[in-house]
């Protein structure tokens, strides 16, 4: 497995089934998450007033396998299906988690619209190649992905959604260099929100131990949390306003993206 199309091959056929961390890791990496069209303008305003946890990528055009942005899908010549070249799909309805698959094909409506959120593993590649390789990388872990007290600015339907962060921890005399990093990608959360125990605090998270997605990262005496916006967040909105939404939303499995055909240089020289 060389490039993202012979990845995403796998999860076609449903022989990779978990996270993506640290799979193909120059690659960008983005979220998902498929709605009923009558609320597809709600999200993308989101996702628009909320770069940071939302940082809309594409959406699609009609189909499972054109987006809107047709770099993404002619990159490679390869293309993809958002229904099943993901490693796992949770299926919503109600607000409500009903299903975990490795396809969601039996879903799919033709008026649905998927979107491709920005992923933070799209620039752990980064973070390796400066000698600073993240924890949950190391250790072959999905990283660790909290709930905050933090809210979104409203869009629509999508009221009084919170923020869910990711955490990697780093030796505080990192924190300068991690932070410069990561800021130069935008459109993949870019920098941390906060970091330390006190960052945890004013997040509103509680227990460092207990992740409510991913894996638990044991924190050592001389490292400080360091939190990132995550694109879990459009799950954690999807439960809070779910019983308005008619029909099933379809989302990856925390962890669990699409391997997208362009480095985080060549994507982002298109915008």
């Amino acid at each position: 497995m060389s490039i993202p199309a012979d990845f995403r091959l796998l999860c076609r056929r449903e022989k990779f089934t978990s996270h993506t961390s640290g799979i193909l890791p120059n690659y960008m990496q983005a979220n998902l998450l498929i709605l009923p069209g009558e609320v597809a303008n709600d999200f993308e305003r989101l996702c628009f007033r909320n770069p940071v946890p939302c940082p809309l990528l594409a959406k699609t055009k009609g189909s499972f396998d054109k987006l809107d942005n047709d770099f993404l899908i002619n990159h490679s010549g390869q293309g993809f299906d958002i229904r099943t070249d993901i490693p796992k799909y949770h299926i919503f309805r109600g607000g409500r988690l009903i299903e975990k698959s490795n396809n969601c094909k039996v879903y799919w409506r033709d008026d649905y619209v998927g979107f491709l959120i920005g992923c933070s593993y799209s620039f752990e590649g980064a973070l390796i190649n400066a000698g600073l390789q993240p924890k949950n990388s190391i250790l072959g872990k999905n990283v660790s992905m909290y709930k905050t007290k933090r809210y979104m600015d409203a869009s629509g339907i999508f009221a009084k959604c919170p923020y869910v962060v990711s955490m990697r921890p780093y030796k505080e005399k990192d924190l300068g260099a991690v932070r410069s990093i990561t800021s130069e990608y935008k459109l993949t959360h870019g920098e941390p929100i906060d970091w330390g125990f006190d960052g945890a605090i004013r997040l509103g998270i509680s227990d460092l131990n207990t992740p409510e997605y991913g894996d638990a990262i044991d924190i050592e005496d001389d490292e400080i949390p360091i939190f990132w916006g995550c694109g879990v967040t459009p799950h954690l909105a999807v439960e809070t306003v779910g019983h308005l939404i008619r029909g099933y939303v379809i989302t990856h499995a925390p962890g669990c993206m699409l391997l997208l055909d362009a480095t985080y240089k060549e994507f982002s020289a298109t915008c």
